[in-house]
């Protein structure tokens, strides 16, 4: 693991002197999203890498992404989109605000009435959960008091 991470940390050096990539909303990019921790999604390869779906571009340097897996999910947070004549699945669950310098290669683009499928599920996704918790939090708020 430490060794993934040694190597990780060299390619985000390598990154960093990168220019920023032109993208495009609804566009399916191949991203060097790394080496995280957890349960995060991560990425493979030599280049830590990952199909990623670009969900809202915050100017030239920043996007919102949302990364796509190969692996065969039914949970409400995936939904299937087609990749090339494959099927392939976003994770809805885990967005990422990334630099463009870590975008590798296009892949592809998604129809518009595609994109605004996934679109609409994850503002629903992060809505319903924005609305559970509202509804557990104590009445002083979700700030704990220091």
């Amino acid at each position: 693991m430490s060794k993934q991470l040694d190597d990780w940390n060299e390619l985000a050096k390598a990154l960093e002197e990168r220019l920023p990539v032109f993208c495009n909303v609804r566009e399916i990019w191949w991203c060097s999203i790394g080496m995280n921790i957890g349960t995060e999604i991560y990425g493979k390869n030599d280049l830590f890498e990952r199909p990623a779906l670009i969900l809202k571009l915050f100017n030239v340097k920043t996007a919102l992404i949302l990364p796509i897996t190969s692996k065969a999910k039914t949970q409400r947070f995936f939904r299937q989109v087609q990749l090339n004549g494959r099927k392939c699945f976003v994770v809805l669950s885990q967005p990422r605000t990334v630099s463009t310098k870590r975008l590798l290669k296009k892949e592809g683009r998604l129809g518009q009435t595609e994109f605004n499928s996934i679109l609409n599920a994850y503002v629903s996704l992060i809505m319903q959960n924005s609305a559970e918790m509202a509804e557990s939090a104590e009445p002083e708020g979700l700030i704990p008091k220091v």
